[in-house]
């Protein structure tokens, strides 16, 4: 039988509480066999399951996301990198907005993204009117919205 680790030695290898590992495990993002104590004890692959997981917090990917990828992965053996390749090619899109938003919000951080808040002295002159809320809800100068007239 391949070595199974204890909850505490996954927790130390990924960097992760052992709160969050349980519920990962509630979740069924990970699982565990358990010994005739009832302790959990994991397989040796979902170390890099868990890694996987804290990368996808990490670029914003939700825990339902993570799961329905890691749902299309066979769970009778670790996943090749091909398998992992595909899983990842479905967050691409996401992604890449993402990181298009991120550049416009930085480029923005001292101007106006478009909120329609009228809070701030300089609304009058980046959103007059309050024409940006004609786009909807939301930083819509951010979203791609054009800027109103006079801006």
């Amino acid at each position: 039988m391949a070595k199974r680790f204890t909850i505490g030695e996954v927790a130390r290898r990924t960097g992760v509480a052992t709160s969050a590992l349980r519920f990962y495990e509630e979740r069924g993002l990970i699982s565990s066999e358990r010994t005739d104590g009832n302790q959990r004890r994991y397989p040796p692959a979902v170390l890099r399951t868990v890694s996987v997981i804290r990368a996808a917090q990490e670029v914003g990917i939700t825990l339902r996301e993570v799961g329905d990828a890691l749902a299309e992965l066979p769970h009778d053996h670790a996943p090749t990198g091909d398998e992992w390749t595909a899983m990842a090619a479905a967050w691409q899109a996401k992604l890449d907005d993402r990181i298009r938003l991120l550049a416009a919000l930085r480029q923005e951080l001292d101007g106006c993204i478009g909120c329609g808040c009228l809070s701030l002295e300089t609304c009058g002159i980046f959103n007059p009117d309050d024409g940006a809320q004609r786009g909807g809800s939301g930083a819509r100068y951010l979203y791609g919205d054009e800027r109103v007239a006079g801006v």
